[in-house]
């Protein structure tokens, strides 16, 4: 090119403003699905909790239900593949977990699967009953009966006295916490009818300990389970939150009822 010559560059289109602003909001919807759409193409999804906190006390449908939120299944996945896990479970149990899922903060990766999660939590439990010295299925039985009923750690181990000395005397052990897992309910009021309720969990009917622990104790129960204090107490009642009232004496316990009652009308 000589120097007498000029090069005219001739602009191109140019966006108005509106037009600039819809190409930035169309990238923006671009990026979006990019990342929800793309890794569920490539077999993510959403990012998964890094821990699962079991608290004390919960059932194993409760659990359960934890595990497929922090794991994001379908609901009834975990409860479907723990009755085909392989599990450290005593012959008694007859493969249910229940009672065995011990309360704890678990982690959970990439590579936790519901049988993974479920068998660490029954090892986790089978390590601290080895603890503790407790090999029998019927103390973790009592011990949920115990996390149930009692109103405080306080007191655990007269509940667990009160339950033994019941059975030593052959006495239904009459446990409202045994109803309310028959019936899949956490409730303070039991009826008449209740009591009636044709289940081997409902203990005002059937004499001695329900078949399974009614939930997943934790180390404060078991440990008053296998060692309660002595005592001759057969009846107890939580009149108020902080005010549990233990007592051998059929006509002193009827009072401590009323008094309950008279609580529970107060509170409406």
């Amino acid at each position: 090119m000589s120097d007498g010559e000029r090069t005219v560059r001739r602009p191109g289109p140019r966006l108005s403003r509106t037009g600039r602003l819809l190409l930035v909001a169309a990238l923006c919807v671009l990026v979006i699905l990019a990342v929800l759409i793309v890794p569920r193409l490539l077999g993510g999804g959403p990012e998964r909790a890094e821990r699962l906190t079991v608290p004390e006390g919960q059932r194993a449908s409760q659990v359960y239900a934890a595990v497929d939120k922090a794991l994001h299944l379908a609901s009834g996945s975990t409860a479907k593949a723990a009755t085909s896990a392989r599990l450290a479970l005593p012959d008694e149990a007859k493969g249910n977990p229940e009672g065995y899922l011990f309360p704890a903060t678990y982690p959970i990766d990439s590579d936790t699967t519901p049988k993974s999660l479920i068998a660490y939590m029954v090892d986790t439990a089978n390590r601290r009953l080895a603890d503790d010295g407790i090999a029998s299925y019927r103390t973790v039985v009592i011990a949920s009966i115990v996390q149930a009923e009692a109103d405080r750690p306080g007191d655990m181990g007269k509940v667990a006295r009160v339950i033994d000395n019941r059975l030593a005397k052959n006495m239904p052990l009459q446990m409202d916490s045994t109803i309310n897992y028959a019936l899949g309910r956490s409730t303070l009021d039991t009826s008449h009818s209740d009591t009636k309720t044709n289940s081997p969990y409902n203990t005002y009917k059937h004499q001695g300990l329900p078949p399974t622990p009614i939930n997943n104790p934790g180390a404060d129960a078991l440990k008053a389970a296998g060692a309660p204090p002595k005592g001759d107490w057969l009846y107890f009642v939580t009149v108020k939150p902080g005010d549990t009232r233990f007592t051998a004496d059929y006509q002193e316990h009827l009072k401590n009822v009323r008094e309950f009652n008279e609580a529970q009308e107060a509170a409406g």
